[in-house]
């Protein structure tokens, strides 16, 4: 499966939203550019499409930005995927629909009707908080190398 970079962007952007909130502040989309080293007109456009999937809030003036809509723990990967990969959750269209149709509905039945439920699933059950508490031990782990 291939994740674009506006997906791959949007949550790696959430992540650092829920790093660094503190209380009710905002985060920039500059700082997010500049901490992940994402071009800031690229970002803006992520985070219209995450606005308009109701994932994160914007305000406006001297300290605004962004912040997460709902808890970490209340927003999964998939809602993060959903509002930018549009394409990523349609449903396959029919192949061989008019000339064998056994055979297309074997390979729905058994094959991407499968691949759909098992993408999905999968993605329900991560959730920003699992990948925040996550990155926390890979940062906490960075600082040990030991050498033999």
């Amino acid at each position: 499966m291939r994740i674009s970079a506006k997906g791959r962007y949007a949550l790696a952007a959430m992540i650092h939203i829920a790093q660094n909130s503190v209380s009710e502040e905002c985060i920039t989309v500059i700082s997010i550019a500049d901490k992940l080293g994402i071009s800031k007109i690229y970002l803006e456009q992520v985070f219209s499409l995450l606005k308009r999937g109701g994932l994160v809030t914007s305000i406006k003036g001297a300290q605004g930005g962004y912040q997460l809509s709902r808890m970490p723990r209340q927003i999964t990967v998939l809602d993060g995927l959903s509002a930018i990969e549009h394409s990523l959750f349609e449903k396959t269209e029919g192949t061989v629909q008019d000339k064998a149709p056994d055979i297309e509905a074997v390979m729905l039945r058994s094959v991407f009707n499968e691949l759909d439920e098992a993408i999905r699933s999968t993605l329900q059950k991560v959730t920003l908080e699992y990948l925040l508490n996550e990155a926390a031990k890979l940062k906490k782990g960075q600082g040990y190398m030991y050498y033999i």
